[in-house]
């Protein structure tokens, strides 16, 4: 008999537990979304050093990864998470799905602790891609650095023959990034935790099926119309 109420209270405290830990990811990814609607903000309110709005007109999809931290080593040693968002149908952008990026190459930037990144996709090809599993920048799909400022064309031979341009913001700093080797994958965790669905696909996310829209994704949405449609 006493076992059994011990085994109940160790069941009740396990769930509890299990709730707490639940909506703590939550706000954490919920902070992660605010983080990166803020990051595109501060990047374009820099008119001649921003991403060329020909290029936010054009996207695809876009992919913000706030914070990542450097490793020990100059070469690879990188991890961060962030969030893509798909231009629906209708020309409007879906709510945010997780994603994390690791690795990468000699032309992520020395010496920082912490850079912003962006990744501008071109085709939708790309992102189904990167539904589908394991997505390697430069294997899977053609990355290179975006230029940057009003006045970059988006004419020129980097952009039209790479699905995917890359940006980074360290310590002030804003410029087109190499990111060849990176891996970049879809954060099925943060995803279900964000949205309160164990069962919650990544596309099931950018269909926009019975989700509630938090605060944050509202957002995020917004900021990524408004710099999208600027001239």
């Amino acid at each position: 008999m006493r076992s059994g109420k011990v085994l109940s209270i160790a069941v009740v405290a396990v769930m509890l537990l299990w709730v707490w830990s639940t909506a703590a990811l939550a706000k954490n990814e919920a902070k992660k979304v605010e983080e990166s609607a803020d990051v595109l903000a501060k990047i374009m309110k820099i008119p001649e050093k921003g991403i060329p709005p020909v290029l936010l007109r054009d996207a695809k999809a876009i992919a913000i990864i706030p914070g990542v931290i450097k490793g020990a080593f100059v070469v690879g040693g990188r991890h961060g998470t962030g969030v893509l968002s798909v231009r629906n149908a209708d020309n409007n952008w879906s709510d945010p799905v997780f994603v994390s990026i690791t690795g990468g190459s000699v032309g992520w930037q020395v010496g920082a602790t912490s850079t912003d990144l962006i990744l501008v996709f071109k085709e939708v090809k790309d992102v189904d891609k990167l539904l589908q599993g394991k997505f390697t920048l430069g294997a899977d799909a053609a990355v290179a650095a975006g230029p940057v400022g009003r006045k970059a064309s988006a004419a020129t031979d980097v952009t039209l023959q790479t699905g995917i341009l890359s940006y980074s913001r360290s310590r002030g700093l804003f410029a087109g990034v190499s990111l060849e080797g990176a891996a970049l994958l879809v954060d099925d965790d943060a995803n279900h935790a964000y949205y309160g669905k164990s069962d919650l696909t990544a596309k099931d996310i950018l269909a926009g099926q019975g989700l509630k829209k938090e605060p944050a994704t509202v957002n995020l949405q917004k900021a990524l119309t408004r710099y999208s449609a600027a001239k």
